[in-house]
């Protein structure tokens, strides 16, 4: 007898509702720790461990089939993907240029440790899907995990989804000391009278509603409901869906297996593509009032392998967990005591923004507030530190999190795959 048994619960559609609210739950309490620590432990870490705890102590095996959540998943993917391109415009990624080649050669830098440090010792296709989560966040997981699974190395989805489960824990503390140092330096400079005005000539910062290139009419304020924006969103997934299968045919025919994009990826380039010309909103999904929702079944991808993680799976996953993250550290850290004197930043926020791979929004824009509200002794300390610090963080978060990563891990299934035929 199942737990909602017991309640009198047998419809196979009320058991499945039991189990759904079951769900959200865990969920909930993942999202009342990741509040009340500040993200130290952040939503992703905790419920992550409440899933792991839960299956080895009673919660159905079958509870993402039965509920539905897994099908729901799959459709909504291309969707997130979308919204993804919608946050951020490319002139503002411009501006921060040195913030994004910071962040792209510090992934760069950890893959290549991975590979050719982790590699050898714990095996090709277990320090190539580390490579994932660790570069950034659900969606690489998720690529990753998928070409783990297609090939039969279930274990090593189990692993993404530690690692992508931890990662928050080992970045955030590493983030924190490096912008606490670098508010030190500024905050020195400020109270010498050495810090540099605002210069009137700097270019400022574009509207994020106002499109690059207007090719498609703007939609008139009333028209901009959740129905007409989710349909638009579900459009240019579709489009980009499309344009996968069409463009990966072709590079197949040509002999150019490696030059094949992830369906993924396609769905963020035309999600950037449709939000610069004008057919989407900025943010869209948050304004189609279903950003929560799709999220939720989104994040159902990287609970998905967790019935698997057996007690003795995850014990014999510990030293690989500690290898990968040691070794992707090492890779970050290097990467950016050079690129940090090439780009005539100090060493410790290029590696406050390389790391920001292992936690991204909104824990980018969180962790800078605190280090600089409890670094600054007043308001205009705190702007002044803040207006150096924020934007890189948040463009460094974006380039790892939402570019960088997917991108990776799309090439990252690819050779997973390869390697294990």
């Amino acid at each position: 007898m199942s737990f909602f048994e017991h309640f009198g619960l047998t419809n196979a559609a009320d058991v499945a509702t039991g189990m759904l609210m079951l769900v959200m739950i865990c969920y909930a309490i993942g999202d009342i720790v990741s509040y009340k620590t500040k993200a130290v432990f952040s939503m992703i870490f905790v419920t992550g461990f409440v899933f792991l705890f839960g299956f080895w102590y009673g919660f159905p095996k079958t509870i993402f089939q039965t509920t539905g959540t897994i099908a729901f998943a799959a459709v909504s993917l291309p969707i997130i993907l979308v919204h993804m391109g919608t946050l951020m415009k490319l002139r503002d990624i411009k501006q921060e240029w040195k913030t994004v080649i910071i962040a792209f050669v510090g992934l760069v830098a950890l893959s290549i440790g991975l590979f050719f440090i982790a590699g050898p010792i714990l095996g090709r296709e277990m320090a190539l899907t580390a490579a994932g989560p660790i570069s950034g966040g659900i969606v690489a997981t998720i690529i990753v995990s998928e070409a783990a699974k297609k090939v039969g190395l279930e274990h090593l989805a189990v692993f993404a989804t530690l690692l992508l489960v931890l990662q928050n824990f080992v970045g955030l503390p590493i983030a924190s000391l490096c912008l606490k140092s670098e508010t030190k330096r500024l905050l020195a400079k400020f109270r010498s009278g050495e810090a540099e005005e605002t210069q009137a000539g700097k270019a400022p910062k574009s509207d994020p509603e106002v499109p690059s290139i207007r090719l498609f009419p703007a939609f008139p304020k009333p028209m901009q409901t959740p129905f007409v924006l989710l349909a638009k969103t579900a459009i240019v997934g579709w489009v980009a869906l499309l344009a996968a299968q069409h463009y990966n045919a072709m590079v197949l025919g040509a002999g150019l297996p490696y030059l094949q994009l992830h369906k993924f990826v396609m769905a963020l380039i035309m999600g950037i593509v449709f939000y610069e010309t004008g057919f989407l909103e900025h943010k869209v999904l948050d304004k189609a009032n279903a950003m929560g929702y799709a999220m939720f079944f989104c994040l159902i991808f990287i609970w998905v392998s967790l019935p698997q993680a057996t007690p003795e799976l995850v014990r014999s996953l510990v030293y690989p967990l500690v290898v990968c993250f040691g070794v992707a550290l090492v890779g970050i850290v290097t990467s950016t005591f050079f690129t940090s004197k090439i780009l005539g930043y100090s060493w410790a926020m290029a590696t406050a923004i390389a790391v920001t791979c292992l936690f991204g929004f909104p824990a980018t824009f969180i962790i800078t507030d605190e280090v600089t509200t409890a670094g600054c002794a007043d308001p205009k300390e705190k702007e002044y530190c803040m207006s150096h610090l924020l934007p890189k963080m948040l463009v460094g978060g974006f380039t790892t999190v939402t570019i960088g990563s997917v991108i990776l891990a799309g090439y990252l299934g690819q050779i997973i795959e390869t390697l294990a035929k």
